[in-house]
Protein backbone atom coordinates (compact mmCIF):
# COMPACT_ATOMS: atom_id res chain seq x y z
CA UNK A 1 0.00 0.00 0.00
CA UNK A 2 2.82 2.42 0.86
CA UNK A 3 4.50 1.63 -2.45
CA UNK A 4 1.38 2.44 -4.45
CA UNK A 5 0.91 5.65 -2.48
CA UNK A 6 4.54 6.62 -3.11
CA UNK A 7 4.32 6.04 -6.86
CA UNK A 8 0.98 7.88 -7.12
CA UNK A 9 2.32 10.76 -5.05
CA UNK A 10 5.46 10.95 -7.16
CA UNK A 11 3.52 10.96 -10.39
CA UNK A 12 1.19 13.69 -9.10
CA UNK A 13 4.11 15.76 -7.82
CA UNK A 14 5.95 15.57 -11.12
CA UNK A 15 2.82 16.49 -13.02
CA UNK A 16 2.45 19.55 -10.79
CA UNK A 17 6.08 20.38 -11.48
CA UNK A 18 5.26 20.64 -15.16
CA UNK A 19 7.27 17.61 -16.20
CA UNK A 20 5.16 16.69 -19.22
CA UNK A 21 7.51 18.15 -21.85
CA UNK A 22 11.07 17.98 -23.13
CA UNK A 23 13.76 15.86 -21.54
CA UNK A 24 11.79 15.59 -18.32
CA UNK A 25 9.00 13.69 -20.06
CA UNK A 26 11.19 10.61 -19.85
CA UNK A 27 11.14 10.88 -16.04
CA UNK A 28 7.35 10.96 -16.01
CA UNK A 29 7.24 8.06 -18.46
CA UNK A 30 9.64 6.04 -16.33
CA UNK A 31 7.49 6.68 -13.25
CA UNK A 32 4.38 5.56 -15.17
CA UNK A 33 6.28 2.44 -16.24
CA UNK A 34 7.32 1.81 -12.64
CA UNK A 35 3.73 2.18 -11.46
CA UNK A 36 2.60 -0.30 -14.12
CA UNK A 37 5.44 -2.64 -13.20
CA UNK A 38 4.47 -2.40 -9.56
CA UNK A 39 1.04 -3.78 -10.39
CA UNK A 40 2.84 -6.71 -12.04
CA UNK A 41 5.04 -7.35 -8.98
CA UNK A 42 8.15 -5.37 -10.00
CA UNK A 43 9.93 -3.54 -7.17
CA UNK A 44 8.94 0.12 -6.88
CA UNK A 45 11.40 2.96 -6.18
CA UNK A 46 12.36 3.73 -2.61
CA UNK A 47 11.28 6.89 -0.85
CA UNK A 48 14.74 8.46 -1.11
CA UNK A 49 14.81 7.77 -4.85
CA UNK A 50 11.45 9.47 -5.24
CA UNK A 51 12.66 12.52 -3.33
CA UNK A 52 15.87 12.59 -5.36
CA UNK A 53 13.90 12.57 -8.61
CA UNK A 54 11.59 15.34 -7.45
CA UNK A 55 14.46 17.50 -6.22
CA UNK A 56 16.34 16.87 -9.47
CA UNK A 57 13.31 18.00 -11.46
CA UNK A 58 13.07 21.17 -9.35
CA UNK A 59 16.77 21.86 -9.88
CA UNK A 60 16.42 21.37 -13.64
CA UNK A 61 13.50 23.80 -13.79
CA UNK A 62 15.40 26.42 -11.80
CA UNK A 63 18.51 26.04 -13.98
CA UNK A 64 16.44 26.32 -17.16
CA UNK A 65 14.73 29.49 -15.92
CA UNK A 66 18.06 31.02 -14.94
CA UNK A 67 19.74 30.19 -18.24
CA UNK A 68 16.86 31.57 -20.31
CA UNK A 69 16.81 34.74 -18.22
CA UNK A 70 20.54 35.21 -18.67
CA UNK A 71 20.28 34.61 -22.42
CA UNK A 72 17.55 37.24 -22.71
CA UNK A 73 19.55 39.77 -20.66
CA UNK A 74 22.60 39.16 -22.87
CA UNK A 75 20.51 39.89 -25.96
CA UNK A 76 20.02 36.31 -27.06
CA UNK A 77 17.24 35.10 -29.32
CA UNK A 78 14.84 34.20 -26.51
CA UNK A 79 11.30 35.54 -26.36
CA UNK A 80 9.96 37.20 -23.26
CA UNK A 81 7.16 34.66 -23.20
CA UNK A 82 9.66 31.77 -22.95
CA UNK A 83 11.44 33.50 -20.08
CA UNK A 84 8.21 34.19 -18.20
CA UNK A 85 6.94 30.64 -18.74
CA UNK A 86 10.19 29.11 -17.51
CA UNK A 87 10.31 31.38 -14.47
CA UNK A 88 6.67 30.55 -13.63
CA UNK A 89 7.40 26.82 -14.01
CA UNK A 90 10.41 27.19 -11.74
CA UNK A 91 8.34 29.06 -9.17
CA UNK A 92 5.64 26.38 -9.27
CA UNK A 93 8.28 23.66 -8.90
CA UNK A 94 9.88 25.40 -5.95
CA UNK A 95 6.53 25.95 -4.22
CA UNK A 96 5.70 22.26 -4.68
CA UNK A 97 9.09 21.21 -3.29
CA UNK A 98 8.59 23.47 -0.28
CA UNK A 99 5.13 22.02 0.32
CA UNK A 100 6.53 18.48 0.15
CA UNK A 101 9.30 19.43 2.58
CA UNK A 102 6.79 20.95 4.98
CA UNK A 103 4.64 17.81 4.90
CA UNK A 104 7.68 15.60 5.55
CA UNK A 105 8.75 17.74 8.52
CA UNK A 106 5.18 17.76 9.85
CA UNK A 107 4.99 13.95 9.57
CA UNK A 108 8.36 13.56 11.30
CA UNK A 109 7.27 15.79 14.18
CA UNK A 110 4.02 13.87 14.53
CA UNK A 111 5.83 10.53 14.60
CA UNK A 112 8.38 11.84 17.10
CA UNK A 113 5.56 12.84 19.49
CA UNK A 114 4.09 9.33 19.48
CA UNK A 115 4.55 7.31 22.63
CA UNK A 116 6.09 3.90 22.32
Amino acid sequence: MIQSLTSATTRAALERLGQSYGSNASQTTSLDTQATGQAQGVKSPSFDQVLAEVSGAVGNNLEKAESLSMQKMEGGDVSVREVVNSVMDAERSLNTAIAIRDKIVQAYLEVSRMQI
